[in-house]
């Protein structure tokens, strides 16, 4: 196993660690103890600088937000996922109050206003109507607190360009994450003045890595969105991975083993999606580690 080179610093803008999995749970079903204090050791033990604590809903943020409280290195974001926009219809001006102060009573570790977005992939979730609306509904928080937003797009990237366009006055800037469009929706993005997240999801074709290539450079960060995304080696730009750490079964998974478990991302994965960006970029990847660092505290931390 090769270790990641130490000068470089990560930042992982998108990371789900309030998830069950990290707590030894799959399908409701008890696998092995919780470990994500393993998790993190493993990233802090190679280059994770600071990481992000995605939030997707009034409940799934508020939990982000205590476990940041848990190490200085952590943060969150707060804000209501596509598909979980249905929880705003019984009482939209509450649940977004309620947004509100969990925001102002935590701006130390609240750094973006998400996950929100649209997903026209998975409406049998929540009904395209409810996602446009509630998408928009959100965007004031954005100006209201100074904060960016972290963006969800999947096959929607028309309606949510036109959307913030029309908003652009309450948008203090953004990152759409997870991006796995085609050019066409990256330049529309781009436009916007937006950043684009790139993990293990948005690397799995052909057409995705002639697409990061054209990503410009300040315009670029990485991230897990673990335990999914993971880069597996039926996606095309897994010959370029160098950085590999073992794993086993999660049934077979002992927490004290070092091992990750088979198919759960972790953060510390991070550097194999830099090092294929870095690989079909052309580029060197110590400089491309320090530009997308750069542009990442430029967004989200350069009022800490």
């Amino acid at each position: 196993m090769r270790r990641m080179a130490s000068i470089r610093k990560y930042i992982d803008i998108g990371a789900n660690l309030t998830d069950d999995m990290y707590q030894g749970v799959y399908h409701a079903s008890k696998k092995h103890e919780p470990d994500l204090d393993r998790v993190l050791e493993r990233s802090w033990a190679n280059g994770m600088y600071k990481m992000i604590i995605t939030g997707g809903s009034l409940i799934d943020s508020k939990k982000a937000i205590d476990l940041s409280y848990t190490d200085s290195r952590l943060y969150s974001t707060v804000g209501c996922h596509p598909t979980r926009c249905n929880e705003f219809i019984e009482n939209p001006e509450k649940y977004l109050d309620d947004l509100r102060d969990l925001i102002t009573n935590n701006r130390e570790k609240v750094v973006a206003i998400g996950e929100c977005g649209l997903d026209y992939e998975r409406l049998h979730f929540c009904e395209k109507n409810i996602q446009l609306k509630y998408f928009e509904y959100q965007l004031k928080l954005s100006r209201e607190f100074n904060l960016p937003l972290f963006l969800h797009c999947r096959a929607a990237a028309n309606d949510l360009v036109h959307i913030l366009k029309r908003n652009k006055d309450d948008i203090v800037g953004g990152v759409v994450h997870s991006f796995d469009g085609p050019q066409d929706s990256l330049e529309k993005i781009l436009e916007l003045g937006m950043y684009i997240g790139i993990n293990g999801c948005s690397l799995r074709t052909k057409e995705n890595l002639e697409v990061v290539m054209k990503i410009p450079q300040d315009r670029l960060m990485i991230e897990t969105d673990c335990p999914w995304c993971e880069v597996k080696p039926t996606h095309p730009g897994y010959t370029h991975v160098v950085t590999k750490f073992p794993a086993v079964k999660k049934e077979k998974y002992s927490i004290d083993s070092g091992n990750q478990v088979k198919g759960r991302n972790e953060p510390v994965n991070i550097v194999q999606v830099l090092e294929i960006l870095a690989a079909v970029r052309k580029e060197n990847i110590d400089e491309l580690a320090e530009a997308i660092f750069n542009n990442t505290n430029k967004l989200f931390f350069s009022n800490k």
